[in-house]
Order: C-alpha cells, then structure tokens, then sequence
C-alpha cells in the first residue's frame, strides 16, 4: 500500500512538474539568463568600507586611558573579563589587555594577538606581547569601520570564495540545511518526505524540505510567494542550476548570498557580511559557537536575532551544535565548550555612517579619482584620517559648549580638526548635532571670517623685513578711504576707540581694525587676494580694502586650509582626509602621500605665529592662559562679523590646528564673540586633547632684539627680528642694554 503511495505521488509530482515548466518555457529563458548574471560571484556588486586611521600604539604616545577605551569602542571592541577572542579588551584602570584583530593594509597584514598596554601621565609607558609579556616597539590596531558605500540595492556583502571559508562552516551548513546535498540532483525527494512526516506529525510547519540548492534559487531569482507554481518554478531552476554548475560553485554562491540579518534598511546578506555584523571581525577567525549561531540566523535572523532575542538565539544555537555534533564535526568536549560560551556579539554598527560631515568630506576627496560605480560595487576599502578618539572629544566639546553659551538652541557651529604637519583631518563636526546627516556647515557654510585674515596681512607685511617687523609702530588713529564707487570706507575698531601708536605684534594681538587697515593698504589689496589664492582659497577677482577685515565668506574648511600654511610651519599642503585605497583583495591601489621638504618662508610665518602666540597670552584669545584655559602653549586668532553673527576661532598647537565656527544657520546675531563662542569649543576640545606644546626653532637669520614699548626703554621687549633688523618705524633699546667699561 504504501509502496503504491509513493509510485502516485511521485507519478503525479513529475507530471505537474513538467506541465509547470513546459508551460513557463518563455520564462525559463528569461530566467536563464538571470542565472547566467547573478551565479557569477565575480559580478556582484561589493559594497566599499571606509575605515578611520589605525592607532599606531608605541610607547610614549600620548593618550589618556578613557580615550584608548573611547578608540576601542569606536572600533566595537567588546569588553570581555578573559579578552581570549580576537576583538574584545579588559581594562583594569590604566592597564589594557587587548586581543587584536588582523587586517589586511596595503603594506601587509596586522595579525591578530593579545597585548598588554600600561598608560602613566596620558601616555603608553609599556607595550608588551602576551603571554611571553615581549616588549613592542609599536602595535597597529585594526581601525574603525565609519562607513559603507552600498551598492544600488542596498546589500551588505562581503563574498569570500570557497577556501577562505571555515571548513566548520562548510559542512556544518550541509549537515543543519541539507545532509543529501552532494548527492541530490537539486531536489531532494527524501528530504521533502521527511520533512512532511515531521510537518503532518507536529500538526504545523516545523521543518523545510527545501535543498540548499532551492534555498539559493528562492533567495537570488525568485519572489517570496508561496504559490504551487511558483514552488514548482523553484524546483525547476534548482535542476537547471545543478546541470550547469559544479556543488562547489552552488554551495560558495549560497554562502555568499544567504540572508543574515537586517541593519535598518540595509540587507546583510552571506557569512562573510554576517560574521562582520554580529561579531565584529573576519569568518575565518570565528570559533565553533559563532560559526553555529550564525548558520542558526538562517532560518529567521529576525526572529532569532542575538541583540533582540538573546535566548531565542541561545536555543537555535543549541540545536544547531546538536546537528553538528550527531554528524562528527564536533566532539563532546568541542560541543560542551561551545554550549556554554556566551553570545559574544558586539554593539549593532550603523547602519550606513557614523560621522556624516567628515563622510562627506571622503566622498568629495575620493570621487576625484573613483567614479560612484566603483565605488558602489567593487569592493574597495578606503583608509580615511578619522581620529575616533579625537572626533569623540570635538563633538563633546561642540555639544558641551553650545549647552553653555545658547540656551535658546539656535546657534549652530562646525569644527574641523587636523594634523599641524600635513594637513590630514583628524575629526569634522558638521553641526550642533554632530551624528545628524544634512547640511555640512564644515564644508557648506560660508560665512564671513572677520578678523580671521588679519594675520595674512602682517604675514605680507613680515616678508618685507626692511619696511616691517614686529616691533614696527602703527598708527591705529582713523582712516578714511574714497572708494571708486563714490563711498567712503572708515573702518572702526570693536571697541570704538583708536589706541595711537603700537607695536605691529600688538596690533595683531588685540586685533586692532585700524592699524591692520593701514597695514594692508601699504601691502595691498591685490597682494593679499593673490596670497589667498596661493594657499588654496578662492580670491576675489576684484578685490575691495574691506578685504584686509575680511570681508570673504568661507566655510570652517576653507579657513582651515588657509590656517594650515601657518600651523606647517610655512609648509603649503591640501587639506586630506583619505591615506589610501585598497581593492578587494587589500592591494593597494592609490596613496595619497602627504607633501615634504622645507617650508616657504618658515621664519616669517614663525614671525606671524609669536604675534598670535601673544594674542591667547595678553590678547583677544588670552582666556586660554587664564584660570579656566589650557594648560598648552598655543596660537590663535579670533574672528567675529558684524552684529556678531559669526563667532571664529582658529588656533594651533606644535601637534593639532583646529576651527571652530559658531552661528545661525538664519544668518541673525548670535552675541557671541570670536571669544566668548568659539574659543570656548576650542577650549574644551583642547582641555581633554592629547596635543604638544607649540614650540618655534628659528633659523641663524633671526636674533633676538630689545626694543622699546613707549616709555623711554623703562620696559623693554625682546622680539625675532629678520634681517636687517631694524626698519625706521621700530625704536631699539641697544644702547639702554649697553654696559660701559
């Protein structure tokens, strides 16, 4: 009787078949070619992953232990008492173990192993290699991924072939999804009986019959209806998919292309993605706990979903090790360890960006030598400048300082942060909430700088050291100026007052309106446009006198790359914020190296900088060097436009230069100052900011030389003089200095 079953059942399920594909012949066609497109690994599109810096540990490095721990959250380390697997830390005050991850760079792979960091006065004192406690000379960690460049349908993929894949993960599929499955033809009859057996039993639906092989064709060709025809249709394809493809082919193209889990609106398809999502690290450094509660995921990442349903996960990870277990790949011993092990996920990433204005900045940079397509489907990884652990202090400091100087909530700000010496973005802050993507004010908001280009100014008058230095007298008394247009142009002086005749480091110091328009007039307009425009910046084609004030409207940006020739030390570089591009397979495939050599007129711009060294210690910045400043040597400017409705503030260390802009994106009035705003965001940035002290080495051109302040050489000052030492417009104190014999 039962015999006779099966002979009817099978009879009438090959008629059925055959009538449904003979029927759907045009489709078939269609659908052969859709097999010939997407079964070719090679030609799925592979989301690009844009990764922060490495952090070069090494001792000596500056860094506090709260910003290590801050760096290795950004990098969703996990927390874990034993730190055993690669990805997790222990901390015990200033003492780290940390089990690293490996990455592929474009000079090599960094492995993965355990290392102790000790940290004394905010920097690593001891670097050592566990267990055999060896001394480092420096360890890279593997940097924070900060951002995906998805393909046009929004799939996170990371396809591996084959070989590179846990032998545990390849036949533990088999063993949990289809025990038949280097023996069926694509379909499995045995299976589908089991699995109606197990079904009819249960009164529900408690087990599939579907082969992996059908599995593949559901979840690449065909819709999610659950019509006859359409299950038909599937075995259908499954037979042809089997006739033309090898089981090594079907099986690496299923692990690639399963379905994993959900980050938002972002599908995370195959367990190269998948071992990414859940725990943070490569396939082939998962254990057998992991690799189980991922094939796990595959029945129904929703609703087994670890961050969700942790004991639903529990639970599915179990019968899976229990199937791996009843076919041999794992011993007793194996399969009890891997019961008892925890979860172990890491934090869910973003699904999309972490830090949106800096983002930006990388998609600007890199579109230049990569088109969107490229970058939408092969793969590429791209190493950017992000400092997490800095980008975490300027948002901090963004956020803190707005709570204290608006408590309406209308002012808007951008910081941008980089590295004195080259010019690499360090940290980006597009806003007042700094993880909100929309407008970018770093990049976007221009605005007028004010007092922002005074510096440039006497930068031009210094390069003339026969006419100007910074002991030179200005007069700061009223000017007016007829302009071509018929009106007059009379600057005034913020505090509506003229201060007769100072020094040109005063001048700059106490940003006086009126001493730096005579300077710039005697310069020139032209002269000071053009020297924008060499530094990076577009100039006015037609410059106007109220140009020396500045009157331009830049974004923080701009003014940071105008800032940077004067933070290098003279050195003329572009702003960066991508290192390097790597294919899929982790070769390089373009650096963006950062320019060398000597800085241009070095000594006048360290000429410049003592003058705005002085302003954060007796001038418009001198906050810095009070009871609530910074312990830090610096320099700096403060800028502020008319009716305070932009608050600037641009300083640097002998390590970091940092903008910040504060203002209404409705262009109203703030009352807030380049000092009372901006600097101090500047401020709580470099309060908790691990930065070098500013520190100037003159060439054997520059002596040092008394001069007098006003009275007589009663109080002299010393000042860097370039030769000839001594325009008409100073008065030196040699003779007060001279002793008689």
């Amino acid at each position: 009787m039962l015999r006779r079953m099966q002979l009817w059942f099978w009879r009438w399920f090959w008629f059925g078949l055959g009538f449904t594909l003979g029927a759907a012949g045009p489709s078939i066609v269609y659908l052969n070619r859709l097999i010939d497109a997407r079964f070719d690994l090679g030609r799925q599109p592979v989301a690009s992953r844009v990764y922060a810096r490495p952090l070069v540990l090494a001792p000596g490095l500056r860094i506090s232990a709260d910003l290590l721990q801050i760096e290795l959250a950004e990098a969703r380390y996990r927390s874990d008492p034993t730190a055993a697997s690669p990805g997790s830390f222990r901390r015990d005050g200033n003492r780290f173990e940390i089990h690293t991850r490996s990455f592929a760079f474009g000079d090599g792979v960094e492995r993965a192993e355990r290392i102790q960091v000790l940290i004394e006065n905010a920097r690593v004192s001891r670097l050592l290699r566990l267990p055999e406690r060896k001394a480092l000379t420096q360890k890279r960690l593997d940097p924070a991924r900060i951002a995906t460049i998805l393909p046009a349908d929004d799939t996170e993929r990371l396809p591996l072939p084959i070989e590179q894949m846990p032998a545990l993960l390849v036949a533990g599929i088999q063993s949990v999804e289809d025990r038949n499955f280097k023996d069926h033809p694509g379909i499995d009859p045995l299976g589908i009986l089991r699995a109606m057996w197990a079904n009819l039993k249960a009164r529900s639906l408690v087990q599939g019959g579907s082969t992996i092989t059908q599995q593949l064709v559901k979840n690449t060709l065909l819709s999610n209806d659950r019509s006859l025809r359409r299950k038909l249709v599937e075995m259908g394809l499954a037979l042809v998919i089997e006739v033309r493809f090898d089981k090594r082919t079907i099986l690496e193209s299923y692990l690639n292309r399963a379905y994993i889990g959900q980050n938002g609106a972002l599908a995370v398809h195959g367990f190269g993605a998948g071992a990414e999502f859940y725990f943070g690290r490569p396939l082939e450094s998962l254990d057998a706990a992991e690799i189980a509660l991922l094939i796990g995921l595959v029945k129904g990442p929703s609703y087994y979903d670890p961050r969700r349903n942790p004991e639903r996960a529990i639970t599915r990870r179990r019968v899976v090790l229990g199937q791996m277990a009843e076919t041999g790949l794992l011993n007793p011993t194996q399969l009890e360890a891997a019961l008892k092990a925890p979860l172990a996920v890491v934090p869910r990433p973003p699904s999309r960006v972490r830090y949106p204005a800096f983002v930006e900045l990388v998609r600007a940079q890199i579109q230049r030598d990569y088109d969107q397509s490229r970058l939408q489907s092969e793969g590429l990884t791209i190493l950017t400048t992000l400092d997490p652990g800095a980008q975490a202090l300027a948002e901090a400091a963004m956020t803190s300082s707005l709570a204290a100087v608006d408590k309406e909530q209308v002012v808007q700000g951008a910081v941008v942060l980089t590295r004195a010496r080259d010019g690499e973005v360090l940290a980006l802050v597009g806003g007042r909430d700094p993880r909100a993507a929309g407008f970018n004010r770093a990049l976007e908001a221009r605005r007028p700088v004010g007092s922002l280009l005074k510096p440039f100014v006497y930068l031009l008058a210094l390069s003339q050291p026969a006419r100007y230095s910074l002991a030179s007298l200005i007069s700061d008394d009223p000017i007016a100026l007829k302009l071509a247009t018929g009106k007059t142009w009379a600057p005034k002086n913020y505090d509506r007052k003229s201060h007769g005749t100072v020094p040109l480091v005063d001048a700059l110091a106490r940003s006086y309106n009126l001493a730096t328009a005579r300077v710039g007039l005697d310069i020139g307009v032209r002269s000071l446009a053009q020297l924008i425009g060499n530094l990076g910046i577009q100039a006015p084609a037609d410059p106007q006198p109220s140009l020396i004030l500045g009157s331009i409207d830049l974004s923080p940006l701009e003014v940071a790359q105008l800032y940077q020739g004067l933070a290098s030390g003279g050195q003329v570089v572009p702003i960066s914020s991508v290192r390097e591009v790597l294919d899929g397979q982790g070769k390089a495939l373009t650096r963006f190296p950062r320019p060398a050599g000597n800085p241009s007129g070095a000594d006048v711009v360290k000429l410049v900088t003592v003058a705005l060294n002085e302003t954060t210690l007796s001038g418009t910045a001198s906050s810095l060097s009070g009871g609530s400043g910074i312990r830090l040597d610096s320099a700096g400017k403060t800028g502020t436009s008319d009716e305070s409705r932009d608050s600037w503030y641009a300083g640097y260390t002998g390590e970091h230069l940092a903008v910040v802009w504060l203002g209404r994106d409705d262009n109203q009035p703030t009352r807030l100052t380049g000092a009372s705003g901006a600097l101090k965001v500047w401020t709580a940035l470099f309060r908790q900011l691990p930065s070098a002290d500013l520190r100037l080495e003159f060439s054997d051109a520059i002596r040092w030389l008394p001069f007098d302040t006003g009275d007589g050489c009663q109080r002299i000052r010393f000042y860097p003089v370039l030769p000839p030492y001594q325009p008409d417009n100073t008065r030196s104190c040699m003779e007060a200095l001279t002793v008689p014999r």
